[in-house]
């Protein structure tokens, strides 16, 4: 066991290579509740929170022939005046518009205690309030080929229902507090889905999951699976300094189109006319030891770092030690760096677009 963001997770089962074989041959089943989950109702949730996340909020789910509810999820975020974020999130319906459950806002442990106070701040209670519920439910990820048949027979539901979800999709099982949502997880490189609902529900699920098959798992193999999808997290890549045009996150998480959000003056800015001064690379290290956090990256021609590490991991699938961190704009991928000092290991530095990294013919070993 170890700690995520200040709450317990389980860090390994003993063996972490077999844990991420199991993962990309077949399923691993992992408890996330370390997030955080909100739930946020009233008279109008939806025109509230439409003036706070950067992204729109998906519409109600509908009944499918089966007898679930089938909709959209939203990757967002949310932010301050000057463009900085609060925190990242993905936005779901609790059930049906006419259920007034409201809406999921499912976050990193790290954007909790911020995100609060903001929707505390911004959001009338008199037209929507936030119950944290955090405590009472919880998060159970399941990762890997054969991860959409194994929840489908755990829950019972039809066959190629789950499969059939693409990157925003998601079902219900029914509102809460017995219903459960299974979302899409687009944070690592394999099929994967998160699935959100009543602890003790979630607890019975996971033993089911694991009667067929899915290898229990760790938050070190799902932050090796992330870091190989190139997708930052929230606490460890981001944070209250950064601007989702810097993380590179600007196509999942903004709507241009929609309506006024806290912060837009600052994103349309930018995409129009000015540019950031920082950029969230891939970084591929070899056969360089692990970095710590923070580790500076120097540039042969410059005395000062031209950024740093922000997360790493040594990665079965690139066959050497990998990270993402912030590099100056002046660096342009494909490019090599230094680790640590201006005559540290070298540092490959790649572009990460919305598919993941940008590689180069000879970057995987």
């Amino acid at each position: 066991m170890g700690r995520h963001h200040g709450r317990p997770a389980a860090r390994h089962f003993g063996r972490p290579d077999l844990e991420y074989q199991a993962a990309v041959g077949s399923a691993a089943v992992l408890d996330r509740s370390h997030r955080s989950r909100l739930a946020v109702s009233g008279r109008a949730p939806v025109r509230m929170l439409g003036g706070v996340l950067t992204n729109s909020v998906p519409p109600p789910p509908e009944p499918t022939a089966s007898g679930l509810l089938a909709g959209r999820t939203a990757y967002s975020a949310v932010l301050i005046p000057k463009g900085r974020m609060v925190t990242d999130m993905v936005v779901a319906w609790r059930g049906t518009r006419e259920d007034r459950h409201g809406l999921w806002l499912h976050l990193p442990a790290a954007g909790h205690t911020p995100l609060l106070a903001h929707l505390r701040k911004f959001l009338p209670p008199r037209f929507a309030f936030v119950d944290d519920v955090t405590d009472t439910t919880g998060t159970v990820t399941v990762a890997g080929p054969d991860a959409a048949g194994m929840v489908e027979a755990a829950l019972g539901i039809a066959s190629g229902e789950v499969a059939a979800l693409d990157a925003d999709g998601c079902l219900l099982t029914g509102p809460p507090p017995d219903g459960l949502l299974v979302a899409r997880l687009a944070e690592v490189r394999l099929p994967a889905f998160d699935i959100l609902g009543d602890r003790a529900a979630l607890a019975r699920l996971g033993a089911g999951l694991v009667r067929l098959g899915a290898a229990p798992t760790g938050m070190g193999v799902f932050e090796t699976l992330r870091i190989e999808a190139g997708r930052p997290e929230f606490g460890l890549d981001m944070d209250e300094r950064t601007i989702p045009t810097e993380a590179g996150i600007d196509a999942r998480a903004i709507d241009h189109g929609k309506g006024c959000y806290t912060g837009q003056e600052v994103i349309v800015r930018i995409r129009d006319r000015g540019h950031v001064n920082r950029h969230l690379r891939g970084l591929l290290l070899g056969d360089a030891p692990t970095p710590a956090p923070a580790t500076p990256l120097y540039s042969d021609r410059q005395a000062k770092p031209v950024g740093h590490v922000t997360s790493a991991a040594l990665s079965p699938a690139f066959g050497q030690t990998i990270a993402l961190g912030f590099v100056r704009r002046e660096v342009v991928p494909p490019a090599e760096l230094r680790l640590g000092s201006p005559d540290g290991a070298p540092a490959g530095v790649r572009a990460l677009g919305d598919g993941g990294w940008e590689l180069q013919r000879g970057d995987l070993n």
